[in-house]
């Protein structure tokens, strides 16, 4: 099984009901995981390699090991599934909360059963109406045999499940913003320590994970440890799910080993960029990661390589910058989006980006000076790491930075010549 996160999913095909995904095989790493202890669940995720899928990358069973264990341990404990996607670019959890949900509520299970939650949620993205109704419909399945509720298939061990469908705010793609909002209160990040590991929802110990990284777990445990690092070309395990956007021939998403260099990607599974297009560059994690060019086509998408060629992984999905599309224009599209989405907690994002954006529209209708370019060097020291509450500022300044290094030459000309060089007018 080389495609183990998609191999239940074919377009345009309902996915499969409980009956169907337990004939293909699904449930029973969860069968096999109440066998195990806890312990041993964690320990297999561990040697699995397995990192989160859903920007950061951070090891997902060193996450897991700060959750206080043991009957002692306060209680109740959570488990919360990041399904609020709103990455600009991104659209990979959306095929699996669609494509098929039991897998999710499957690896949901099993990893709450290794931290030993009590009540688990899904954090779905607001617009996902389509997935609300399937994993609203698979979550009554499981309950309904048994797979949810108390003393799941006979066992010891109980666990509740809800979905809540958000508001829609970017800022709840930051866990201890999401905590916030579930606890229906306003969506501000939360100032750390303490982590949500140990004081998390309702003061309670939580695991926030995203759709990606759990749908990754049942087949840890099925399959093994060893299995799971096969798959992968780099040192992360499993494999990823890689999309593209923009002027290619053939845009989408696609189930690859991770470590699958960017070029193999773009070529040969988007296809190369469309007719009468050239590639300029490409943000390879979504919207908030760094632009690289064509001297980085060969870089490996795992995120330590991508992270020596200067940007992040983040969450795999590729927009491509093509040489008829404007780069201040893109740039000032993905600056509004970030400076609408501040939760307005901390002054330079809420007024940073915001500053930002108006430098960028007036470069664009031929209000821009030379001096515009300082100020926006300025702005992505100023609302970078460690200047903000949470991550949302500093990924906005990621692609203006790079743009400011690779595409200078197209913000001098829009000073100089009044305009925009790609306008028709």
């Amino acid at each position: 099984m080389e495609t183990p996160l998609t191999h239940n999913i074919s377009p345009g095909r309902e996915p499969p009901d409980l009956a169907q995904y337990e004939k293909a095989g699904g449930y029973g790493a969860l069968r096999k995981a109440l066998g195990m202890a806890p312990a041993e669940i964690q320990a297999a995720v561990k040697e699995s390699n397995l990192r989160g899928r859903g920007g950061a990358g951070f090891p997902t069973a060193q996450k897991w090991s700060f959750v206080p264990m043991g009957d002692d341990a306060p209680r109740p404990k959570y488990l919360v599934c990041n399904a609020d996607e709103m990455e600009p670019g991104t659209f990979k959890d959306r095929m699996l909360l669609e494509g098929d949900p039991h897998q999710l509520i499957e690896g949901i299970i099993i990893s709450a059963y290794a931290i030993q939650a009590d009540v688990a949620y899904v954090f779905l993205r607001w617009a996902y109406k389509l997935a609300a109704r399937r994993v609203e419909r698979a979550i009554v399945e499981a309950y309904r045999h048994g797979y949810l509720g108390k003393n799941i298939l006979g066992s010891a061990y109980s666990l509740e499940m809800h979905l809540h469908v958000s508001a829609g705010r970017y800022i709840c793609g930051e866990e201890t913003a999401l905590l916030n909002a579930l606890e229906g209160k306003r969506a501000n990040p939360r100032a750390k320590p303490p982590y949500p590991q140990v004081s998390g929802l309702w003061g309670k110990p939580t695991i926030v994970n995203s759709v990606e990284t759990l749908c990754n777990v049942p087949h840890i445990v099925k399959q093994g440890a060893e299995w799971f690092r096969s798959l992968s070309r780099s040192d992360d395990g499993g494999t990823k799910l890689y999309g593209a956007s923009g002027r290619v021939k053939n845009p989408g998403l696609w189930e690859l080993p991770m470590g699958t260099p960017l070029r193999e990607i773009l070529e040969e599974h988007a296809g190369g960029m469309r007719d009468g297009y050239q590639f300029r560059g490409v943000l390879p994690g979504g919207a908030s990661t760094d632009f690289v060019t064509a001297e980085h086509l060969d870089v490996a998408m795992d995120f330590d390589s991508v992270q020596k060629a200067g940007s992040r992984l983040g969450t795999g999905t590729m927009i491509i910058l093509d040489d008829k599309t404007c780069p201040v224009g893109m740039l000032l599209n993905l600056e509004h989006f970030f400076a609408q989405e501040s939760c307005g907690w901390c002054t330079p994002c809420w007024s940073g980006l915001s500053w930002i954006e108006q430098i960028l529209q007036d470069m664009e209708e031929g209000r821009g000076r030379a001096s515009d370019l300082e100020l926006l060097e300025s702005h992505t020291r100023l609302l970078g790491p460690g200047h903000t509450f949470c991550a949302l500022a500093p990924g906005a300044a990621e692609p203006l930075q790079s743009g400011l290094k690779y595409f200078r030459d197209d913000f001098e000309r829009h000073i100089h010549e009044k305009r925009c060089p790609w306008s028709p007018t």
